[in-house]
């Protein structure tokens, strides 16, 4: 019963299967998207949220790249939230509190819109192969759908199972059915799965929270959007909530461990370390008297609050008692219970840094699939997922972004190269560029690979061109000013600023920690009126130039790492010199170039010189 031919089939309609599916149809292919359920589809499963620490940049990158969940959350957001104000520029990040429905129906609508893409409610049971190629897939009811490429994006629904408590059943998340047959066939593919875990608190109803016992979290006055498109970004429309556990909440969960799914010993998965269940931190944290929790809106026609940090896989009724001993919310009423949720998940070191799998042609991987925790990871992977798929169809040369391109390559490098024993979280920390990879500047660092690949159209190029070329003439323009001391004294003793005894370039003072652009605008009478992206940009690029100089240096040098390509049909059991261990994890992940040889646990710098060395004689 065959029903379709497609170039490509995407399996899954979360955030990484929405990107992969946009991407391929964009890109000219024909394309089918599956989900369990059309009303999954841009699910917002735990937090109804967007974007914050390192996530907003993978948001910012996304659609710098041409994806969609920038412009989808800027469509649904109902408050937005600069993180990290208060330090540099490097870990300034975007957070969006979501209307869960709202950014479900957008997605789903650009989706049915979208030319050369077809929507359809089924499960996938199976991937068809030829001759070790993909080329189908199957659903439930044996319906099959011809293709050239298979894109798996599955989140927590393969072989899910949920637990609260001492109870447990298969289901994916929100209780909707599991993908339970699906694991087998990627099995008999020589695929190896693993178990993860995660989980999600419990939303309570807002009327029967005492909001005067909280403290209110206000959303910013200035509106950033995520999309460098959207040019109206909208405006704050709810409020969040911050409370904090105390040490009756603590002594209820260490009396009551023994019922936990995961101290109880039900769990088998991993769970995530940055994003603990409360049990899990009262226990690793047992010194600490409290924890916070922030009380956000599910969307603005729901009663349904999230209490963000709350996360536990305790039964119902310690559920009840330990939210209720928190202040402002002794009275809640819980209506939807937390719950814990296991999954099946690939080893991401048997994929390439395209995404596609070594071992079966034509197969990729992306999102919680791919071991990472996030609806922003799971998108960033979607899409470079369907734009390798589409490229390597239409015979081009692969897109992959280097670690000092973006967070995403980031991601996409610590995935295949280092693996993850952990659903992966990104992170500021994570990369060695985080200057350089900066929310503000994303546009600038890949908008020229979108264009080229396909996905931007040359109108948003020539608007990201028209910016630099403004970004650069304000640069050089204040570079250009000198100011005497009696003009500037004044404004720099006002500021606490040294005050200067000689004629200084504006420039040198914007530099200074205790001054800004802004601060210093009665010093610079001739200032011309610019959009606020430029003048942050600019003065970035003034008051971090030598830090910036230095890591485009850094940068430069692992480039010519990276460009030191090692053959595919490299045998490292064959080079003297090479550790065990070395040779064994050279042989699994089969690394591209001593960069990403560098970059695997457990090969050392001694075994990359015989690396080196290996390859000059070769030359030879």
């Amino acid at each position: 019963m065959v029903l379709g031919e497609y170039d490509v089939a995407v399996v899954g309609g979360g955030h990484a299967g929405a990107e992969a599916a946009l991407a391929a149809a964009r890109l000219g292919m024909r394309t089918v998207m599956f989900s369990i359920s059309l009303d999954a589809i841009g699910n917002l499963p735990c937090n109804p949220s967007i974007g914050g620490t390192a996530k907003g940049h993978l948001v910012r990158e996304v659609d710098a790249l041409g994806g969609e969940m920038g412009r989808a959350a800027d469509a649904s957001f109902i408050q937005s939230k600069m993180l990290n104000r208060g330090k540099g520029p490097a870990v300034h990040s975007l957070r969006a509190q979501i209307d869960r429905k709202t950014y479900h129906r957008q997605m789903k609508r650009r989706l049915e819109e979208q030319e050369n893409l077809q929507i359809k409610q089924a499960e996938i049971t199976g991937i068809l192969t030829d001759n070790g190629r993909v080329c189908g897939v199957i659903t439930h009811t044996g319906a099959k759908y011809l293709s050239r490429a298979v894109i798996i994006a599955s989140g927590t629904y393969l072989k899910g199972k949920i637990l609260i408590g001492s109870y447990f059943r298969e289901s994916g998340p929100d209780g909707m059915f599991p993908a339970n047959e699906l694991s087998e066939s990627l099995k008999e593919l020589g695929i190896t799965l693993r178990r993860f875990k995660t989980g999600t608190p419990a939303r309570v109803h807002a009327d029967t929270l005492d909001y005067d016992k909280m403290e209110v979290e206000e959303g910013d006055e200035n509106i950033v959007p995520f999309s460098f498109e959207t040019e109206e970004p909208g405006e704050n429309k709810a409020k969040c909530w911050l409370v904090y556990t105390n040490e009756k909440t603590h002594k209820i969960i260490r009396d009551n461990l023994h019922r936990s799914a995961m101290y109880g010993g039900m769990v088998e998965g991993v769970g995530p370390r940055y994003c603990p269940s409360i049990e899990d931190k009262v226990v690793r944290f047992s010194g600490k008297p409290r924890h916070q929790l922030f009380v956000e809106p599910m969307g603005l026609d729901t009663k349904e609050m999230y209490v963000q940090g709350f996360s536990t896989s305790l039964p119902e009724d310690v559920q009840l008692e330990m939210y209720r001993s928190v202040k402002g919310l002794e009275h809640c009423e819980i209506m939807r219970s937390a719950y814990a949720i296991e999954y099946d998940c690939c080893d991401p070191t048997e994929l390439y840094a395209t995404l596609e799998f070594k071992k079966v042609p034509g197969l990729y991987g992306a999102g919680q699939f791919n071991g990472t925790s996030g609806y922003e990871e799971a998108a960033a992977q979607g899409l470079v997922a369907g734009i390798n798929a589409a490229l390597k169809l239409k015979g081009e040369e692969p897109m992959i972004l280097e670690r000092a391109d973006g967070y995403i390559g980031t991601l996409i490098d610590d995935l295949v190269t280092k693996g993850t024993n952990e659903p992966y979280r990104m992170m500021t920390s994570r990369s060695e560029y985080r200057l350089l990879l900066r929310q503000d500047n994303a546009d600038e660092r890949l908008t020229p690979i979108g264009h080229r690949v396909g996905l931007i159209s040359d109108k948003r190029y020539e608007a990201l061109q028209e910016k630099l070329a403004m970004v650069k003439a304000e640069i050089k323009r204040v570079n250009n000013i000198s100011v005497s001391p009696d003009l500037a004294n004044p404004v720099l003793e006002a500021a606490g600023s040294t005050p200067i005894k000689c004629g200084i370039r504006l420039a040198e003072l914007i530099k200074r920690p205790e001054l800004d652009y802004a601060s210093l605008k009665e010093l610079d009478a001739n200032r011309p009126e610019l959009p606020y992206a430029v003048i942050e940009e600019a003065e970035i690029k003034i008051k971090y130039d030598g830090y910036i100089k230095r890591q485009l240096s850094q940068a430069e040098q692992a480039r010519r790492m990276e460009t030191r390509l090692i053959p595919d049909d490299a045998d490292y059991d064959e080079i003297y010199g090479l550790r065990l261990e070395a040779r064994q994890k050279l042989n699994r992940i089969r690394p591209k170039s001593i960069g990403q040889a560098s970059r695997i646990s457990g090969v050392s710098p001694a075994d990359i010189s015989v690396l080196i060395i290996w390859l000059e004689s070769r030359k030879k």
